[in-house]
């Protein structure tokens, strides 16, 4: 019932965000910022494809070995446009998107309740690194956890369940992540938070498998505040 509720509110939120002009405003800005930093890093990174393959395995002048090379060189590509997407998100979560999805939850807010609740009015720069600081255990949590559970994989035959596995764990701290911003702004303690997203692993696992589809992910990614917000006032605002 919880993995159809969040596949449900992730939609729902997509629709409202697509429907509001100021949230579809915020939601295309936050897409467009991700879109370019990703093409930024990632241009970046193959311009120096040939050094860094260079320091890995020198070009070998033998022709019966030089095909091996073209495939490493190849893998290696792929490898490095991966590992640009990675630092590409990481970058625009920290510096970039905490403040705009923020906004977006907080339009949701006081469309639904009438009110933000703060616990005390803080300066816009003070609240900059506040989020900034709330965003940096939850984004490398989640970065930290696939990289260990990938290495794990890699050294053991278990590697479809692996790869199941970090899946899981991705899209459920990407939905943390959003369903995050409400308790985090009202300084709620990171532990009870955290305690939160164990309590509702079913919801977050829902919400987060639309994020597994390549393409529409970067768009549902970018109006997710919405959905996640409304869940988290809906569902954890009503039993208190």
């Amino acid at each position: 019932m919880d993995l159809l509720r969040g596949i449900t509110y992730n939609l729902r939120g997509l629709w409202i965000g697509l429907k509001t002009p100021k949230l579809l405003f915020l939601g295309l800005i936050r897409f467009a910022v991700i879109v370019i930093i990703t093409i930024f890093s990632t241009s970046l990174i193959l311009a120096y494809h040939h050094e860094i393959l260079n320091m890995v395995w020198v070009r070998p002048e033998s022709h019966w070995v030089i095909w091996l090379w073209y495939i490493i060189s190849w893998l290696l590509s792929l490898f490095l446009v991966g590992v640009a997407g990675v630092l590409s998100y990481i970058i625009s979560q920290i510096l970039f998107s905490v403040i705009i999805m923020d906004q977006m939850s907080r339009i949701i807010e006081l469309k639904m309740t009438g009110q933000i609740k703060e616990p005390k009015k803080t300066s816009l720069l003070r609240l900059f690194f506040y989020l900034i600081k709330q965003e940096i255990p939850r984004t490398f949590i989640p970065v930290l956890l696939s990289i260990l559970i990938t290495i794990f994989g890699l050294l053991t035959p278990l590697g479809p369940v692996v790869l199941l596995l970090t899946s899981a764990i991705t899209i459920i701290f990407l939905t943390w992540d959003n369903t995050d911003l409400v308790p985090a702004r009202r300084l709620i303690p990171f532990r009870n938070r955290f305690r939160f997203l164990l309590k509702s692993l079913p919801f977050h696992l829902g919400f987060g498998l639309l994020f597994l589809i390549p393409g529409v992910n970067l768009l549902l990614l970018s109006f997710a505040p919405i959905g996640a917000t409304r869940y988290y006032l809906e569902r954890c605002d009503e039993k208190k």
